[in-house]
């Protein structure tokens, strides 16, 4: 079967984030012991696979992420990722459903070659910072907040942008604090230059010690920035070695997240 390795959230090849993505025969999906063998093969943050769906289903495809240790709710990169691969090669056109752990989430393809996920909006709940995790960091929080079920975050805000881009985590120590790992954020030192808001993601407890840029994370961001800036349409920046943009727009308990992908690699599974 054919597997790409697409870049998302980036319009240059070997920034953004990687994502392999298997479009499978329709029907079941395969063993899950060979949908993890697979990702661990791909060895990228997030490895998508989906299947079409039967006509009159809720949605068109089925789809599934997994990183190299374990299956996940929900993936950003990865089903823009998915979608590209859709739309480049004919596959689909105009907005495409996928059936998902979280929900039914939709991708809609623009004429500029971007992509536009809709997503739930994270529920945020404003707690304390936990004992530990400002050493585990390497920073002081200004505040904290749990990011609900399908994210598992903590979402951590920052003092400034020059601190997150210092980071150098504890990430053992990090990994104790969150289920899914650690959203650390801070408003851009100079929103001229294109972004609203920086962030960096590290999820050691999913076998992801930096993430590049995180789609799922920015359901989170755009309401914590929205409600601090007075606006629902913003852009963050991921500053990872890699980096990203994704562009938000808050729409209540959905959140939109626009971004390109370029496809790198297209070859054959041989397994």
């Amino acid at each position: 079967m054919r597997i790409r390795i697409v870049d998302a959230f980036t319009d240059r090849p070997f920034t953004g984030n990687p994502a392999g993505v298997l479009l499978l025969e329709a029907g079941p999906f395969p063993d899950d012991v060979w949908l993890q063998h697979v990702a661990r093969e791909v060895n990228h943050a997030e490895t998508a696979f989906a299947h079409r769906l039967p006509s009159g289903s809720d949605a068109d495809w089925a789809l599934r992420w997994f990183t190299p240790t374990t299956e996940v709710d929900m993936c950003g990169h990865a089903t823009l990722a998915t979608a590209h691969v859709l739309h480049t090669t004919g596959t689909a056109t105009g907005t495409v459903r996928f059936a998902a752990r979280c929900g039914i989430l939709t991708a809609t393809a623009h004429g500029n070659g971007s992509i536009t996920l809709d997503f739930p909006t994270a529920p945020l709940t404003a707690v304390a910072a936990p004992d530990g995790v400002a050493e585990a960091l390497g920073a002081t929080p200004l505040s904290t907040h749990d990011t609900g079920p399908h994210i598992g975050d903590l979402l951590v805000e920052l003092a400034d942008e020059k601190t997150v881009r210092a980071l150098s985590p504890d990430l053992p120590a990090l990994a104790r604090h969150s289920r899914r790992g650690i959203i650390a954020t801070a408003p851009a030192e100079d929103p001229g230059r294109g972004y609203d808001y920086v962030s960096r993601c590290f999820f050691p407890n999913v076998g992801i010690d930096e993430d590049p840029v995180t789609g799922s994370a920015h359901t989170a961001l755009a309401p914590f920035w929205s409600a601090r800036l007075g606006r629902e349409e913003l852009t963050g920046l991921q500053a990872s070695a890699r980096s990203g943009l994704v562009r938000t727009t808050l729409r209540g308990d959905r959140t939109l997240l626009t971004g390109s992908a370029v496809t790198v690699i297209d070859g054959e599974l041989r397994a």
